[in-house]
C-alpha cells in the first residue's frame, strides 16, 4: 500500500497513527518559508540568523548529544569498573534495547535543527512476544545501524559536542562574570573590558556550535535513515503519478467516446440519409456525398484516436484479448499466446498493452519480419505476492534494434520503469529478435 505524503514529507499511511517523532518541530515564527535546517538558515542569512531561533535550538542540540553520551559512557565505565562479568552483564543485556532506545532519542533530538523529520525504520515483529521482536530487531540494518551510531556517540561525538558547547557557552560565560570575581588581579576597569569581550564573543560563538550542529545532525541522519526510504518514496510517487495520469486518460478516452464520437456518429447517418435522398448526379448529392466521406474519415480516426488514448478492449475484456486486438490491427501476421489466469492489476495491464502496441508497431516499420509471435504468463505463482507478468514478442525479421537508433524502445524502458518492470532485448544482425518485458504485479 502507497502512502500519501504529508507536509511532513514523511508518507502518510491510512488507517496508521503518525508517530510523533515524525511530525516535524516548528516554533512560532517558523513559517512555509523559513529554513528547514539549522546551516541553511546559517549560510542563507549570517546576520539575519542571528535572530532566529536556529543558535538556540543547535546550542541544545549539542548540550542534549553531550548529556546523551555522557550518562552511557558513564553506566559503562562503572560497569568495568565493577568487574568482567557486570561489564559483559551489562552489554548483554543493554546492548539491543539500548540502541534502539538511543536512534529513537536522537531522531527525536534531531528535530531541534532539522524540521524534516526521520521515519521509523523499524518493522513491526511478525508476532508478539519478545522472542519475535527481538528476531525481527536482530535480523534488520536499522538496529546495526543505530548500534554503530550508539557506539560513536558514546565514545566520540558527545566529547566533541562538550567542546563547541564549552566554546559557545562556557568561555563567552566565564568573560561575562570577570566583575563578578571579587578575587580577581584584573580590576574593575579592565574586568568590565573583559566582560565586554564576553559579550562580543556570545553572537560570534553561535556559528562554530551551528555548524558542528549542522554536521552532526548530517552524520546521524545518514547513519540512522534508511537508505531504501528516499527511493521507495520516489517509487510511490511515480505510482501515484501514473495513475492519475492513467485516471486522466481514462476520463478522455470516456468523454470523447461518448460525447464527440456519438455526435459524429449522428452527423454521418444524417448526411447519409440526406445522400440517399438526393437525386444522383446533382450537384448537392455530390457535395453531400463529398461531406459524407469525410465525415466517414474522421469517425474512423477519432476512433483509432480513442483507442490510443485508452483502448475499451482493454478495459471491458483483458490483456489476452486487447493483444489480439493489436495482433489483427498488424501489418504483419501475428500470433498470439496470452495465457493469464487472472487479471493483473490497472497499471499493469496498461503498460504492457502499450508495450505490446510499441513491439508490434517496430516489427511493421523496421524488422521486414514475415511473422510475429506475443506470448505472454504470469509467473512465480507465490501466495504472497501477484506475481510477474512476462512478455516476449519474437520476429523472424532482419534484427539489428537498438534502444538509441530512435525506434521507441527507449521510452519502452522508461514506461516499464514507472512500475517496477524491466527489459531485455536480444535482436542480432540478420535476426531474429526477441523482446521481453517483466513486470512486477503488486
Amino acid at each position: 500500500m502507497s502512502g500519501v505524503p504529508g507536509a511532513s514529507g514523511v508518507p502518510r499511511v491510512p488507517g496508521r497513527v503518525p508517530d510523533p517523532l515524525e511530525v516535524p518541530l516548528l516554533l512560532p515564527g517558523d513559517g512555509p518559508r523559513a529554513p528547514r535546517t539549522a546551516l541553511r538558515a546559517l549560510t542563507g542569512h549570517p546576520l539575519g540568523f542571528l535572530r532566529t531561533s536556529w543558535p538556540w535550538r543547535s546550542l541544545a542540540y549539542l548540550l542534549s548529544g553531550t548529556v546523551f553520551g555522557a550518562v552511557p559512557a558513564l553506566v559503562v565505565w562503572l560497569a568495568v569498573a565493577a568487574g568482567p562479568v557486570a561489564a559483559v552483564a551489562v552489554v548483554a543485556v543493554a546492548a539491543v534495547p539500548g540502541a534502539l532506545l538511543a536512534g529513537r532519542y536522537e531522531r527525536w533530538l534531531l528535530r531541534l535543527v532539522e524540521t524534516a523529520p526521520i521515519a521509523d525504520p523499524h518493522a513491526a515483529p511478525p508476532a508478539p512476544g519478545p522472542r519475535a521482536w527481538l528476531r525481527t530487531r536482530l535480523g534488520e540494518q536499522a538496529t546495526w545501524r543505530e548500534a554503530g551510531h550508539t557506539l560513536l556517540a558514546v565514545t566520540a561525538l558527545w566529547w566533541i559536542d562538550l567542546g563547541f558547547v564549552g566554546v559557545g557557552v562556557w568561555i563567552p560565560g566565564l568573560l561575562l562574570s570577570a566583575p563578578l570575581q571579587p578575587s580577581s588581579p584584573l580590576g574593575p576597569a579592565l574586568s568590565l573590558l573583559v566582560s565586554l569581550g564576553g559579550v562580543a564573543l556570545l553572537p560570534l560563538a553561535a556559528y562554530p556550535v551551528t555548524i558542528w550542529a549542522g554536521a552532526r545532525a548530517t552524520l546521524v541522519r545518514t547513519l540512522l535513515s534508511d537508505p531504501g526510504a528516499e527511493l521507495a518514496e520516489i517509487t510511490r510517487s511515480r505510482a501515484r503519478l501514473a495513475d492519475a495520469f492513467e485516471a486522466e486518460r481514462r476520463r478522455i478516452e470516456r468523454d470523447l467516446h461518448d460525447g464527440a464520437q456519438q455526435r459524429l456518429v449522428a452527423l454521418t447517418l444524417a448526411l447519409g440519409m440526406a445522400r440517399l435522398d438526393l437525386p444522383a448526379g446533382s450537384p448537392a448529392a455530390d457535395r453531400v456525398a463529398e461531406a459524407h466521406e469525410h465525415a466517414l474519415l474522421a469517425l474512423a480516426e477519432l476512433r483509432e484516436l480513442i483507442r490510443g488514448i485508452h483502448p475499451r478492449v482493454l478495459t471491458d475484456l483483458g490483456l489476452p484479448d486487447a493483444v489480439l486486438d493489436l495482433a489483427g490491427r498488424s501489418p504483419v501476421p501475428v500470433e498470439t499466446d496470452v495465457v493469464l489466469p487472472r487479471r493483473p492489476p490497472p497499471a499493469v495491464e496498461i503498460t504492457a498493452y502499450f508495450t505490446v502496441g510499441e513491439a508490434l508497431t517496430n516489427v511493421a516499420r523496421h524488422s521486414g519480419a514475415s511473422h510475429c509471435l506475443v506470448r505472454g504468463r504470469l509467473v512465480s505463482e507465490d501466495p504472497r505476492s501477484g506475481g510477474i507478468l512476462v512478455l516476449e514478442v519474437h520476429d523472424d525479421g532482419d534484427g539489428g534494434a537498438d534502444p538509441a537508433a530512435g525506434t521507441g524502445l527507449a521510452g519502452l524502458a522508461d514506461r516499464l520503469a514507472v512500475v517496477g518492470g524491466v527489459m531485455s532485448l536480444s535482436s542480432p544482425a540478420g535476426g531474429p529478435t526477441l523482446l521481453r518485458v517483466e513486470i512486477p504485479c503488486p
